[in-house]
């Protein structure tokens, strides 16, 4: 990755959201059942928040802005599954009440879909 593509997911990175940083310690690390996850990954002409490439998941957290832009949301979602990854999306608010719901959800998506 050129210096100038990588700067946009390093600043986001830095500009993690509260929910972010919870969910990240959970899956940085493999500490998730092995799997390793990539944090503001670029795929495309988009920056996805969390990213197993091995199993072709990507984990979004959406915030209040995200009411906004269901329709970036929507057609960003297309485009992922066009290039065979699936979207799960989570709240920040399940991050703060429901971290395990959404550990079972990912576990569950990784190991009910065959790996690509």
């Amino acid at each position: 990755m050129e210096r100038d593509q990588a700067a946009a997911p390093r600043a986001l990175r830095r500009r993690a959201t509260s929910a972010e940083q919870v969910l990240w310690n959970e899956l940085r690390g493999r500490r998730l059942d092995g799997l390793k996850f990539r944090r503001q990954h670029p795929l495309g002409p988009f920056i996805v928040d969390f990213c197993c490439v091995e199993h072709r998941l990507i984990v979004e957290l959406d915030g209040d802005v995200h009411d906004s832009q269901r329709d970036y949301d929507d057609a960003r979602t297309k485009y992922l599954a066009a290039i065979s990854y699936r979207v799960i999306r989570f709240t920040n608010d399940e991050v703060a009440n429901d971290l395990d719901k959404i550990l079972t959800s990912i576990r569950h998506e990784t190991t009910n879909h065959s790996r690509k």
